[in-house]
């Protein structure tokens, strides 16, 4: 079956860097596409940022310039790289797969990893 793994969340100070990884196994990773969204308490889940193929990336407004999405289809990995990183971006942040196509409303989910960011 389908499984992503994230990795490399944890605490940090405002204006400091984090990668995250997700490593995805049981699909053909690169013919989907690959997201990262996050969910702060209280919130509803949003999209932070997506990369179809190799170059296809999109961003929320929030974070343009700030966060970087990547992959590397070797790995089965994406990447998500945060720069300047605020109190507001303290979330659980999930790694999605969509099927070739579809929305992420149809995306298979990891199990999220908890980035906090203290002022």
């Amino acid at each position: 079956q389908v499984q992503l793994v994230e990795s490399g969340g944890g605490l940090v100070q405002a204006g400091d860097s984090l990668g995250l990884s997700c490593v995805g196994s049981g699909l053909p990773f690169s013919t989907y596409a690959m997201g990262w969204f996050r969910q702060a308490p209280g919130k509803e889940r949003e999209f932070v940022a997506g990369i179809r193929w190799i170059s296809d990336r999109t961003y929320a407004d929030s974070v343009k310039g700030r966060f970087t999405i990547s992959r590397d289809n070797a790995k089965n990995t994406v990447y998500l790289r945060m720069n300047s990183l605020k109190p507001e971006d303290t979330a659980v942040y999930y790694c999605a797969a969509a099927p070739p196509g579809s929305a992420w409303e149809h995306a298979y989910w990891g199990q999220g990893t908890q980035v906090t960011v203290s002022s």
